[in-house]
Formats: C-alpha cells, structure tokens, sequence
C-alpha cells in the first residue's frame, strides 16, 4: 500500500511489546495523521516469537506491514532496510521509533506537526520540557555525555544527537547517500542527524519525556558506547563525503552507484 507517512519499528525479541507498542501507534496515527499511514516492523529473526507476532498484527490491521530479515544486522541496517521499504511504499515522511514504550506513541502527532515546518524532527529530551525517566545515574552520564562530546566535535548544536524517536523527510533520505552509512547504535542515529545538517536541511527538536523500557532487556551496551567515542570524529570527513557525493550524483555529474 502506498501511504505518506510511515512509522518505522526494528524490533529483536520484543514478544512482551511488539503487539501494544502497534496498536497504540496505530491508534495514536488514526487520530493524528492526516490520509494514509503505515507502521512496518522490521523484525531480524528475533527467536522468542516478534516476527510470528507481527505478521498476525499485520493479518488484522491493515496498516501494519512486517518486514523479515535473515539475521540480526544491527539497528542500523535495520533502519535503512525500513527507510528502503517506507520510501518504495511512496512515504513523505518516515518516522524511527523504538519497540519497547521508552518512545511513547502520544507525541506522533507532535512529530507530525513539527514536520510542516522543519526537514527533521527530534524528539528530545534534553530541550526544556523534555526528560528521561526511570534511568540510574551511569546511563544518565553516558547519554548525556555522549551528546556533548557529539556536539563538541562535530560542531553542532542539537542538544540529543544519540536520540532516536525522530521524523525525517523523503528528500533528506534521498539526498544524505544512505547506502554508504556504516554506523550503528548512537552512532547510527548522530550520522542522520549531521548529514542532514551538512546537506542544509533544518532540524527542529522538540521535547519528550523518555521511560526505560518496562519489558524485555536493553539492547545497549558498552561495545555501542565505546564505538561512539572513536567513530565520532570520523564522522566529519565521511559524513561531508559522502554528502557531497549524494549532491553531485543528484546533479547528474557521477551516475549513481548500484
């Protein structure tokens, strides 16, 4: 189904949330999103049942598509495989949004809102009025501090870099070289966000409150924390590149890799 908007989940044993974190984003888009509207789970052969789950949400709710792959790949390519789909599927406007409650489906329609006016869209908890809930105080100190060294070395000044509940126009993703980002975790979600500022689109943050997930287990760890520390600062020749390199295909001066 065509649609203009569509909600991107990647989940990996997410039994205990996949079916309520759909259908209250579901719900959630009936009320706010104007026209048609999608909501793909991206599920990477997640061995406590996700997949099974979702392809039955999918039987039911005509909005909801499921999306298998092989093997878990990482977030990131689980986001670019979804961003791949949406944009197929004639998405205007593609929305990341995590499995498990700590993106709370009541600020969709903010997201929604913000994007009339802005190419992408944060949700932040380091704005006035957001926040996080429910953390203990290293978590608090490596999200925070990675956000400032983020900022510090790339030069911008978004106050949540690493955060992930975020609205993206079609013409950012097809404009930023997606299939040349390598990156996962934190670091996945910094590259959007500085590609797209390098590309000279506007972003715009706008507050959420954050809550640890209440299901399931954390697919953080210290490997993804310790890859932002050294792949950061690589970020400001790669990302630049590679930029650089969408524009000029975009123009018609390189043919466009396959």
């Amino acid at each position: 189904m065509q649609a203009p908007v569509w909600v991107v989940i990647p989940t990996y044993n997410e039994a205990d949330n996949v079916e309520r974190i759909v259908r209250a984003a579901a719900a959630e888009l009936r009320r706010v999103a104007r026209g048609r509207h999608r909501i793909l789970v991206v599920d990477d052969s997640s061995p406590d049942g996700t997949g099974a789950i979702a392809d039955s949400l999918a039987r039911e709710l005509e909005v909801v598509e499921v999306l298998h792959r092989e093997c878990k790949a990482g977030l990131g390519h689980a986001y670019l495989a979804g961003f791949a789909r949406a944009l197929a599927g004639g998405a205007e406007l593609v929305i990341e949004m995590d499995a498990d409650f700590s993106h709370d489906p009541r600020y969709l329609g903010d997201l929604l809102h913000a994007a009339k006016e802005a190419d992408v869209v944060l949700g932040s908890r380091y704005v006035r009025g957001g926040g996080v809930r429910d953390w203990g105080l290293l978590r608090r100190l490596v999200s925070r501090g990675g956000g400032v060294y983020a900022r510090a070395i790339l030069g911008v000044d978004i106050r949540d870099l690493t955060g992930g509940f975020k609205c993206i126009r079609r013409a950012v993703l097809t404009s930023i070289d997606l299939q040349s980002v390598r990156a996962e975790g934190y670091v996945f979600q910094i590259e959007l966000t500085y590609r797209a500022i390098l590309a000279g689109f506007q972003v715009r943050e706008i507050p959420i409150v954050f809550r640890d997930r209440s299901a399931g287990s954390s697919k953080m760890s210290t490997r993804i924390a310790f890859e932002a520390i050294w792949l950061v600062p690589r970020l400001r020749r790669s990302a630049a590149a590679a930029v650089a390199r969408a524009a000029r295909q975009s123009a018609g001066r390189v043919p466009a890799q396959t």
